[in-house]
């Protein structure tokens, strides 16, 4: 279980883990606090909605109700602004992670393929 200080800390990863996922098919809350879960963020409904409600009023997700099995389920999918904000996260990322790194560690994969040890 995530301390609160860990929670705030890793929510830009939460955030960007929801818009990939978003981005390959529309996911729902349940699933999201699933596959969330496995990668050891343990989200309540009470966390993760709200997240998921910023995230549609910011425009990087669009939501749509279906009813699955009798039950109402709200599905989210990534907008335009979605897939930009998407891209501009993971070239961060891939900048940050370089950086991170020191000279002792593993290259890192860079965007065009090549190993790299953070621009040096």
């Amino acid at each position: 279980m995530m301390l609160d200080v860990d929670r705030q800390f890793f929510l830009g990863f939460i955030k960007i883990h929801i818009l990939h996922h978003a981005s390959e098919k529309p996911v729902y809350g349940q699933w999201l606090m699933e596959e969330l879960a496995r990668h050891g963020y343990r989200m309540s409904p009470g966390t993760l909605y709200p997240v998921l409600h910023a995230l549609e009023e910011q425009g990087y997700l669009r939501s749509s109700r279906e009813v699955v099995e009798g039950k109402a389920r709200r599905y989210y999918t990534l907008t335009g602004k979605g897939k930009q904000a998407l891209r501009a996260s993971k070239d961060k990322i891939r900048e940050l992670v370089n950086e991170v790194l020191s000279e002792e560690d593993a290259p890192v994969a860079r965007r065009d393929g090549k190993r790299g040890r953070g621009g040096r």
